[in-house]
């Protein structure tokens, strides 16, 4: 006799994540998270462990269920890390959702101090929130099509955005397969750079320069495939005060 699939989980401010990169360190996973999901609400909490059980996994805690509806919706299957999430909302309230309703109940003695034991699961807000920026709006910018269409990763039941209108070349530039930035923050990681130019056929890697945060290398597998990434990504805004400036490396 065949059983009943199981009922589905009713929508909730909480959100599990996994099908997570396990290399990735706990704190790092942690601000890329809030970064790439606070553009649809305020976060409460982020929730990660490093023991072998709960590795690749995450929860992510909305203030409201329309934010994680919509985190739902649009992150569905994104290449984080090089992995699709999977995401779900939660079986659980969580405690910060329940401090927050007022239905709170304080753990036994064993369970607060496995609490204590555990990772920091959210830090100040404020702190994260700064040091997040950047990534924040890079992902927003691929969010609201930044990114021609074909080229930004799948998602659920989410429609492609037109693509912005693309800045003219200067005819003095010789084509390159590699490309120089400038003016980045001093947040700019590799990881940030990354997960902006891969979303581009023929990407190959990103290349800091030691001693300099302002300044990357990005190589392609063909000069047009690097042109198209050029035309797209040149000026863009990585924060209000750094538009990225992107020119064809010497040859």
């Amino acid at each position: 006799m065949m059983q009943n699939p199981p009922p589905p989980v009713p929508p909730s401010q909480t959100l599990y994540l996994n099908n997570l990169n396990e290399k990735v360190k706990l704190e790092e996973l942690k601000k890329s998270l809030y970064a790439i999901f606070s553009q649809f609400g305020e976060i409460l909490e982020i929730v990660a462990a490093k023991n072998l059980r709960a590795r690749g996994q995450a929860f992510v805690v909305f203030k409201d269920i329309n934010s994680a509806s919509n985190a739902l919706r649009s992150m569905q299957g994104f290449p984080f890390y090089e992995k699709p999430m999977r995401i779900n909302y939660a079986k659980k309230k969580s405690d910060a959702v329940a401090k927050l309703d007022g239905s709170y109940v304080a753990k036994d003695k064993k369970s607060t101090k496995e609490k204590r034991k555990a990772p920091d699961q959210g830090g100040d807000a404020k702190r994260v929130m700064e040091k997040a920026m950047p990534m924040m709006g890079m992902m927003q910018g691929m969010m609201q099509g930044m990114i021609p269409p074909g080229m930004q990763p799948p998602v659920n039941n989410v429609p492609p955005m037109p693509p912005r209108p693309t800045p003219p070349q200067t005819g003095s530039e010789i084509p390159h397969k590699i490309l120089f930035l400038q003016n980045l923050p001093p947040e700019t990681t590799e990881m940030m750079l990354t997960m902006l130019f891969e979303q581009f056929p023929g990407f190959k890697e990103t290349r800091l320069v030691p001693g300099r945060h302002d300044i990357a290398f990005v190589e392609f597998e063909v000069d047009q495939q690097a042109s198209q990434a050029k035309q797209a990504l040149n000026q863009f805004k990585i924060t209000p005060k750094n538009a990225m400036s992107i020119s064809f490396a010497n040859k």
